[in-house]
């Protein structure tokens, strides 16, 4: 009598099987298999300004918020990447932002001139003022980081540099809301794919390697102090970004660029995503910004969520959803056919 049996495999036996690094292709189903997820992620924030007249101009400009708030929590998971744990992402937020209004008020300049240079010269200029402290490690720098920001703040309000109190207002807009969703978008995609491309390179190996033992690194000859500052300028672009396209959206800037709302919610959204992904940092900020917007009826309460999806997201997914997804993705499975046998 002849039977036939089934097994189960999983949908990545294939590759893994092949190369567990390097992907060797051998079938479409495979190609599908890696591409997928990666390319539905594109397509629909790319389709999503297609649909302003269904979802409306209010959801729209929580995209625009949603993804600036990934380009802050990308710049934290890169400062992360190599040691310096950031609880001040609110000052490239923030310099970004004067830059952009300055050189706007002053200069006359357009958007399009002033949000590419503000990003530049906003990295660098934090660059320079964290440069003296990139020796702190662990808490020591959190805590100079977390401060900075608030230092601006009564800074500009001491001082009345920059409009004081009232700040700057009646900056030129950006031509419309379709063209400002995929700029935001694209750089929201090029940083989360780039810095991940950039961490897998033999520079992101150093970078990893001061994070886990910079007295090693620093034995073998390597200037930690010269790979840092490089590290916080490339983390300060996507922030300085951030803060130089929201002030041509709401063609104002002012104090509140500083709040501590642009450095709390960067790390929870890491925090939620999972830390060192990337891609965790993205998805953290599109389920934390929405789910703010949907709970604003709260009030204050909002702040209350956020600490209990902070707390439960540490002691119950320390890995972050980002993980936790991939780890299932890979685990599907699938019936084979087994050779005929004999009964």
């Amino acid at each position: 009598m002849v039977k036939r049996g089934y097994r189960k495999e999983r949908l990545d036996r294939g590759i893994k099987a092949r190369s567990d690094d390097i992907f060797a292709i051998a079938s479409w189903r495979e190609t599908l298999y890696l591409i997928l997820p990666r390319a539905a992620v594109i397509v629909s924030l790319l389709a999503f300004p297609l649909l302003k007249d269904v979802l409306g101009h209010y959801w729209q400009n929580v995209m625009l918020i949603t993804c600036t708030i990934a380009l802050l929590a990308l710049s934290w998971d890169l400062l992360a990447s190599v040691g310096l744990v950031s609880l001040g992402q609110a000052l490239f937020f923030g310099v970004g932002a004067y830059l952009a209004g300055f050189l706007s008020r002053t200069f006359g300049w357009t958007p399009l001139l002033t949000i590419p240079a503000s990003t530049v010269a906003g990295a660098l200029l934090c660059t320079a003022i964290l440069f003296p402290v990139l020796r702190l490690r662990g808490i020591y720098f959190g805590l100079i980081t977390f401060a900075l920001p608030l230092l601006m703040m009564r800074m500009i309000e001491a001082t009345k540099i920059l409009g004081g109190t009232e700040g700057l207002s009646g900056l030129p807009p950006l031509p419309d809301i379709t063209f400002e969703l995929y700029l935001v978008i694209t750089a929201a995609l090029v940083c989360a794919f780039g810095f991940k491309r950039l961490m897998d390179t033999d520079y992101g190996l150093v970078l990893r390697a001061i994070r886990d033992n910079d007295r090693s690194v620093l034995a073998s000859g390597i200037n930690i102090q010269w790979y840092k500052a490089q590290a916080v300028f490339i983390a300060a672009l996507p922030g300085t970004f951030a803060g130089a396209f929201l002030t041509h959206h709401y063609q104002f800037v002012g104090m509140p660029a500083f709040a501590l709302d642009f450095s709390i919610l960067p790390l929870t959204s890491v925090v939620i995503g999972g830390a060192g992904t990337f891609a965790g940092a993205v998805l953290g900020a599109f389920i934390l910004v929405p789910l703010s917007e949907v709970l604003r009826a709260f009030g204050t309460l909002r702040v209350v969520i956020y600490c209990s999806f902070l707390i439960i997201f540490t002691i119950g997914l320390p890995e972050g959803i980002f993980r936790f997804i991939e780890r299932k993705y890979h685990q599907f499975e699938r019936v084979v056919p087994l050779e005929e046998v004999r009964a």
